[in-house]
């Protein structure tokens, strides 16, 4: 479905949809929110991408394949737990460091697996709207 209208709105909105993930992956950690509310926002600006421009264009815009994307997550969030077991704590415990920034609040491992979490979500949504907009595209 490319119509002027979509696509006009597509250049508006889908810089402001990434931006609002962003904001949602980083409030998260101390706030509802996080990284899979943010993945989702982040994976609906290529939805939306797809859907006033092709696949094609949704993917290239994501610059990595959608598998890539979902391998680094798992690699941040498992990553995220090894400061707790150098520290000799359980893994996955969560350590917070001292200083208190203005936005973010006290920087932690959650907000690395909050980050994790986001790259997981956003590639397996991306991975399942882009097959299925190459389904349809292939029916039409």
């Amino acid at each position: 479905m490319k119509t002027i209208i979509l696509e006009t709105t597509n250049r508006l909105i889908m810089g402001i949809l990434l931006l609002f993930s962003v904001f949602l992956l980083i409030r998260g950690h101390n706030l509802p929110g996080g990284g899979f509310s943010g993945g989702l926002v982040a994976s609906s600006a290529f939805a939306l991408q797809a859907l006033s421009h092709g696949v094609a264009s949704a993917r290239e815009k994501l610059f990595f394949s959608p598998h890539t994307v979902i391998a680094i997550g798992l690699l941040i969030a498992l990553l995220s737990g090894l400061p707790a077991l150098a520290e000799s704590l359980p893994y996955m415990t969560g350590l917070w460091g001292t200083q208190v920034y203005p936005v973010v609040g006290k920087v932690g491992t959650p907000i690395v697996f909050d980050i994790g979490v986001y790259f997981v979500v956003l590639g397996i949504v991306s991975l399942l709207i882009f097959t299925l907009a190459d389904q349809e595209e292939k029916w039409n």
